[in-house]
């Protein structure tokens, strides 16, 4: 599986990934989609021209793939789409986000694709911020409640000029698909704890009338905002699972807070947009004000 950080130990697989003779059709289907049909633990998912994909319990996955189909490009969905609906089916929330840790806490930054999630958890890796998930940030809610994020053991995918303007060259793996200036890039830290939710900022881009800055939405909003930024927010709907969604959302506008981060989308601003977040992260006490005015001397 190419994109995801070896084990320095075997241990039992949570998940484990074969390649099978996926059926066509699910017995006893209760809920279909365009391209994919649900039974009661079963999903069975087709990706034309890529192949189908069975996945059982939240902890199996078989594929059957199409006719030239080559491992790289097969990886591609097991780790994206197919991965994302595993976690739904184990009823996880499943964000569309890269995140990082900061004092033992887990920062989350939501978009749509191109949004700039990767970027952001790479420039932030740059300055010592360890990696804990990116693209995909899967949530539960502990005994007390608390929302916690789970590492997800991948490599960051950048695109080649933010690889340049990062400087990661050195870190850069292979390309995502052949012909495509996509690439694997190793994190220079890596968290492999679970840990609390510490913030989740919401990425716009400073287009009139926005300005550059951060804002905090009323829980209403927010936890609207965190719904539209589900991974896949078709399936939340379709799984029954949007009344979790808002009791999450709830969570974690209450423990930590959903914030709007309005920033350039241009390289030169990376390091005005660090420093506030830095700012940001000493005002709700993320970390403490010393190491704020510490990195700014």
């Amino acid at each position: 599986m190419p994109g995801l950080i070896p084990l320095d130990a075997v241990t039992t697989p949570d998940v484990t990934i074969r390649a099978i003779e996926v059926p066509e059709a699910l017995d006893d289907v209760s809920v279909t989609g365009p391209n994919w049909q649900r039974s009661a633990d079963r999903f069975l998912l087709e990706i034309p021209s890529i192949g189908r994909f069975l996945l059982e319990g939240g902890y199996s996955i078989g594929f059957s793939r199409s006719a030239d189909i080559g491992d790289q490009d097969i990886a591609i969905f097991l780790a994206g789409n197919v991965f994302g609906i595993l976690l739904h089916q184990r009823n996880h929330i499943v964000l569309h986000a890269s995140a990082i840790a900061v004092n033992g806490k887990a920062v989350l930054f939501c978009g749509a694709s191109g949004a700039g999630k990767s970027t952001m958890a790479a420039a932030l890796g740059s300055r010592g911020y360890p990696l804990v998930t990116d693209d995909q940030a899967a949530i539960t809610l502990d005994d007390s409640g608390m929302p916690i994020v789970h590492p997800d053991g991948r490599f960051l995918k950048l695109w080649t000029r933010s690889i340049d303007a990062l400087a990661l060259a050195e870190r850069k793996g292979e390309a995502m698909r052949d012909r495509m200036e996509k690439f694997y890039v190793e994190p220079g830290l890596a968290s492999a704890a679970a840990m609390p939710v510490g913030a989740v900022y919401m990425l716009a881009e400073d287009r009139p009338p926005r300005e550059p800055g951060i804002d905090r939405p009323n829980l209403v909003d927010a936890s609207q905002l965190l719904i539209a930024n589900a991974y896949r927010p078709m399936l939340v709907r379709r799984m029954g699972q949007r009344q979790a969604y808002f009791q999450v959302g709830a969570a974690i506008a209450h423990a930590a807070g959903i914030f709007t981060l309005t920033r350039p989308l241009r390289f030169s601003t990376m390091d005005e947009t660090i420093a506030r977040l830095e700012a940001h992260w000493a005002e709700i006490g993320l970390t403490p004000a010393a190491e704020l005015a510490e990195s700014r001397g």
